[in-house]
């Protein structure tokens, strides 16, 4: 049975949360009405079944936007510590550029973990609570079932998607964003018991990253067992997993991810309003500045998780070394306000490439949010150790990526021009196969621009290469079910 929409979280929204819900959803429709009115509905059925996980956890999870019964289908797979809600506006603007198409956005099994509803039903003092402290976390000795939620698990999970899609149109592609462009390759090259799951789709469309993105080093067994190195920094081995199931470090983890996603609602609702204290911010700042200090390309510790939307007011900075260190391009971090009666605010820059009020509105909806708080360690392990196949390797019996030198399928490529890949890096992997690629770049973006921008060239760069695939005579297209329309209303 599908779980569509949960009726608690709605039910939740009811109640202490609903003012806030309401002025979230008035900024975003007044920020861009005609997205706002495409429908989007989450739908959670059953995965592949994981021996010693139990059985809630074994999920295949799409966030579904536009029609029911589409005459084509874009899946999309989210990247590093990446929720289906990083597609929010993407997805739309694909669906408003052709409502033929239907896009649905990939949750992993691990986004099953996050308590959603104590976020949905929160009203400011929770929120404001939960920004200061974050949510509890779930002990890793509780999820050590997490050790087996790797490659496999992931794209089997994500092949009851497709056969599901398979079963509305014979026009379903495959897509990603950075790691999740990456999966999209090691997809098509998957042997799924004697059949690649090239064979389920008709194209395949990499944002910002390709097969091997996060695998710049090859590891050894005794790597994958012990534990490596690779693009990320220390990868725990298969004898560290019952500790260290999931990611938890000190720039991302469970509690960090549940307090940003309650600082994105504050700033959603009320973004010149004081940011709580003791929370993301360090300085005094508005609950704007707050969110996109975490995250804006000259202050984000991480330079290539970065988006681009302004700058702040009212700051002084200095140069950051450890961003520097860590590749950064003219990295800084705040000190404080200059006029210390006032917090640190946000200025919108109209030409950069994202809208700051609109990533915070989209950051957390009813029906997803941007991270995976619970991101699996195994996943990035075995990503690490399949690089772009496994043929020939010591892994090709237990990862099975055995078919990207056969790979026919049209490859989609759209390169961050600050991002993570360029198009020369396309150009390489359409050598290793034998499909036709198309090469795009998104010209002054970085890594999270291409899936965030206010601009909808990327979703017209996509849809314009999707349309010559489709079947020719394509079925009558439906219209929105009443369960669409209800969605719809849920998450602007």
């Amino acid at each position: 049975m599908a779980a569509v929409c949960p009726s608690s979280v709605l039910r939740r929204l009811a109640c202490g949360g609903a003012a806030l819900m309401l002025a979230l959803g008035a900024a975003q429709a007044a920020a861009d009405p005609p997205l706002t009115r495409i429908p989007a509905v989450r739908v959670q059925r059953a995965g592949v079944t994981v021996p010693g996980t139990p059985a809630q956890y074994n999920a295949s999870i799409t966030v579904r936007y536009g029609p029911s019964r589409p005459r084509a289908i874009l899946l999309l797979m989210p990247g590093y510590l990446g929720g289906a809600g990083s597609f929010d506006r993407l997805a739309r603007q694909i669906v408003a550029r052709d409502p033929g198409v239907a896009v649905w956005a990939v949750d992993r099994r691990s986004n099953t973990l996050e308590p959603q509803a104590q976020l949905a039903g929160a009203d400011t003092a929770t929120l404001t609570r939960i920004v200061q402290d974050g949510l509890p976390v779930v002990p890793p000795g509780r999820v050590a079932f997490m050790r087996d939620w790797g490659l496999d698990v992931t794209l089997r999970d994500w092949r009851a998607a497709v056969q599901e899609a398979r079963r509305v149109t014979p026009d379903v592609f495959l897509g990603g964003h950075s790691l999740g462009a990456g999966l999209t390759g090691l997809y098509a090259a998957y042997d799924f018991g004697g059949r690649a799951g090239a064979d389920d789709v008709r194209g395949l469309v990499m944002l910002d990253g390709l097969p091997g993105t996060l695998a710049d080093r090859e590891i050894n067994t005794d790597q994958y067992d012990q534990g490596g190195l690779n693009a990320l920094g220390v990868l725990p081995g298969l004898r560290q997993l019952d500790r260290q199931p999931y990611v938890n470090t000190l720039v991302f983890g469970p509690r960090l991810a549940s307090q940003a996603a309650a600082q994105a609602r504050l700033a959603a609702a009320a973004p010149d309003a004081l940011a709580p204290e003791r929370g993301l911010s360090a300085v005094p700042a508005t609950n704007l500045a707050a969110c996109l200090l975490q995250l804006e390309s000259r202050y984000a510790l991480l330079p290539f998780m970065t988006v681009q939307t302004g700058q702040p007011t009212n700051a002084i900075e200095a140069p950051s070394f450890l961003a520097l260190a860590l590749g950064g391009r003219d990295s800084h971090w705040l000190v404080g306000p200059q006029d210390t009666s006032r917090p640190v605010g946000w200025q919108d820059d109209p030409a950069a490439p994202t809208d700051g009020q609109d990533f915070v509105n989209r950051y957390w909806t009813p029906l997803a949010d941007y991270t995976e708080w619970y991101f699996p360690n195994r996943l990035t392990l075995d990503v690490a150790a399949a690089r772009t196949g496994t043929v020939g390797t010591p892994f090709e019996q237990t990862l099975h990526v055995w078919h990207t030198s056969a790979l026919t399928l049209p490859v989609l490529g759209i390169a961050a021009q600050r991002g993570v890949t360029q198009a020369a890096d396309f150009v390489a992997y359409g050598k290793k196969t034998r499909g036709a690629v198309t090469v795009r770049t998104l010209p002054g973006a970085s890594h999270l621009d291409i899936v965030a921008a206010r601009s909808d060239q990327v979703a017209r760069w996509i849809v314009e290469w999707m349309r010559p695939l489709r079947t020719p005579t394509p079925g009558p297209m439906a219209g929105p079910t009443d369960l669409d329309l209800a969605a719809a209303h849920v998450s602007p």
